[in-house]
């Protein structure tokens, strides 16, 4: 990956300053990348208490049905339910961890004084669609149902980029099943489409953290060898119509080969009647809300304000 300047002459000028010391992380090799990940999922656990104390929020791993593990994050108690968020972590579906979203998790849950889920969803090829799906689903009815003082009229499910996806997907599962009411959607640079037809998805083909090529590695991993029939809980953007979706929420990035995924999502939202808050933050590429930097303070503060405000009132 260069980085030269004048290979993103738009890129922000801090983010482009950090790549150098950005973790490698080789999608062709998922051993490779799940060890890397793991160990820093592994230090974020073990600052869990620093957390806790730092935003004043109580951290457990806890488990829904089926056995799915999820790291739940609550504000101080207080005499009412609270609302309640489903945040589902990203990495193309085949690596990854809820450790590695506790910093963020920690500062929602105590700014949004919301209770916090992130499942450890099984990861692809192992374990290819639909068990992710299964998994972050099987974790938004434990909300539902009790894990925490959830106001369930009050329900919110997020993630980034094939975390994104998922909620993407579970919000679709939801609406259809009638079993759960879903109040807000937020998805930040989100994995939606399979077909990789897009203008950003040609364009940044080479692109910091994520690529047209891990891009295809990715689906492939998810969806399996048998693609002829992919139902839209597997690919959000192939669902027949987004109507009855909640009102969603969506952070994009500029030099992002999802870029214009994620616009066309929002557009076919608008066109069904749901109400959509979008964002591009300029200068920026995938994960890069993860680099200290200006724009990424912005946008994950944006987020937090985004839940605080859409689970304030019902």
């Amino acid at each position: 990956m260069s980085t030269e300047p004048a290979d993103f002459p738009t890129m922000d000028r801090e983010l482009l300053a950090a790549l150098p010391a950005l973790p490698h992380i080789d999608f062709r090799d998922l051993r490779t990348a799940r060890t890397v990940l793991e160990a820093a999922a592994a230090d974020q656990l073990a600052r869990l208490p620093d957390l806790e104390k730092r935003w004043g929020v109580r951290i457990e791993q806890s488990r829904a049905p089926g056995e799915v593990p999820f790291l739940l994050f609550q504000p101080p108690p207080g005499p009412t339910a609270v609302p309640a968020l489903m945040w589902v972590h990203g990495g193309g579906f085949a690596v990854g961890a809820a450790a590695l979203e506790a910093e963020f998790c920690a500062e929602l849950s105590a700014r949004a004084k919301a209770v916090v889920a992130v499942p450890d969803y099984r990861l692809a090829p192992e374990h290819p669609f639909p068990a992710a799906l299964d998994d972050c689903y099987a974790t938004l009815r434990s909300l539902h149902d009790g894990a925490a003082r959830v106001d369930t009229e009050r329900l919110a499910v997020g993630g980034q980029s094939a975390g994104g996806g998922l909620a993407a997907a579970t919000a679709l599962l939801a609406r259809d099943r009638g079993e759960i009411g879903v109040q807000h959607l937020v998805l930040e640079s989100p994995e939606l489409d399979d077909r990789l037809t897009t203008h950003s998805m040609k364009t940044f083909t080479t692109t910091p953290v994520w690529t047209r090529a891990a891009a295809e590695l990715s689906w492939a991993h998810y969806l399996g060898s048998d693609r002829d029939e992919v139902p839209p809980y597997a690919v959000p953007a192939r669902a027949e119509t987004l109507a009855g979706l909640p009102p969603t929420y969506i952070g994009l990035a500029e030099l992002d080969p999802l870029r214009d995924e994620g616009l066309d999502f929002a557009r076919r939202l608008l066109h069904s009647g749901v109400s959509v808050e979008l964002h591009l933050f300029p200068g920026t590429f995938h994960r890069s809300s993860t680099v200290p930097a200006a724009v990424s303070r912005r946008s994950r503060t944006e987020i937090i304000e985004t839940v605080a405000r859409r689970l304030r009132t019902r």
